[in-house]
């Protein structure tokens, strides 16, 4: 029997980056699945600093507030975060935010575009007490590799900024971001068919001019539902009771009439 062959691509631990699209290309699934495998999907934060409870309730708020709204629509788009993506040949990086339409939303452990077929069109950081300097440095790398749309999100300052990359000539896309200029505050996305804005200490979402509930919202208003259900289960059961127990009483004085009825009958006979 015929060994089959070890893959030839090693990972290298101090620097792990995805095959160049030409060296994919060549190799075998059994090979191409060796390494996924291998690719890592977690990462050690090092010396970089927390980011705290306000950075990461602003990811997870928004990230749970455009999954709802797609799965609502019926839109087929992958909504993720904190995600290991490999370009091919290119160092990992990991938005706090990141969007891919047309693909099954199903859950990934990482996106490894040469599997993938596309890389990422949306992309959200959300800078609180983290490298300002790396979320700058983003402008150009993610621009680079063809992420259509970035949005950077100050927390702490609660300012928003965007950038789209612009259509070039002969059908090919420019590789410089340019800002999107924002309307009464507001931040048009191509890529979600959203608007963005600050609205107090949160980032909101809006779609046709309404505000997105965000997932506090949500919850606030199901348990408001739920609070009202069980108002009313409470008065439907207090009702039944009241009414039970007026049917006994009714009983009972129909009954005592029946008695009294029976006596005066005998009486005159």
């Amino acid at each position: 029997m015929a060994l089959s062959a070890r893959p030839t691509w090693r990972v290298n631990p101090a620097d792990p980056r995805a095959p160049s699209q030409e060296e994919w290309d060549l190799m075998s699934e059994a090979e191409r699945a060796h390494v996924e495998a291998t690719l890592p999907s977690e990462f050690d934060l090092g010396l970089e600093p927390p980011e705290g409870d306000p950075h990461w309730t602003a990811i997870a708020n928004a990230r749970k507030t455009l999954e709802t709204f797609f799965r609502r629509i019926g839109r087929k788009i992958y909504i993720s975060g904190g995600l290991a993506v490999y370009y091919p040949g290119e160092e990992m990086c990991s938005p706090d935010l990141l969007a891919v339409v047309d693909v099954e939303p199903r859950p990934r452990t990482s996106w490894v575009v040469s599997r993938e077929g596309k890389g990422l069109d949306w992309a959200l950081e959300v800078l609180h007490a983290g490298d300002a300097a790396k979320d700058q440095r983003n402008i150009e790398r993610y621009a680079r590799l063809g992420i259509h749309e970035y949005f950077m999100f100050d927390r702490r300052r609660l300012r928003l900024s965007g950038f789209r990359l612009p259509p070039a000539e002969h059908g090919a896309r420019s590789r410089a971001y340019r800002p999107i200029v924002p309307q009464g505050g507001r931040y048009t996305s191509e890529v979600l068919g959203l608007e963005l804005l600050v609205e107090g200490e949160k980032l909101r979402f809006l779609f046709g001019g309404a505000a997105l509930p965000d997932a506090e919202e949500t919850i606030a208003k199901l348990e408001s539902l739920l609070g009202e259900a069980l108002a009313r289960h409470e008065e439907d059961a207090r009702r039944a009771e009241e009414e039970a127990r007026r049917r006994e009483e009714l009983e009972a004085e129909l009954a005592a009439m029946r008695v009294e009825l029976e006596r005066l009958k005998k009486g005159q006979s």
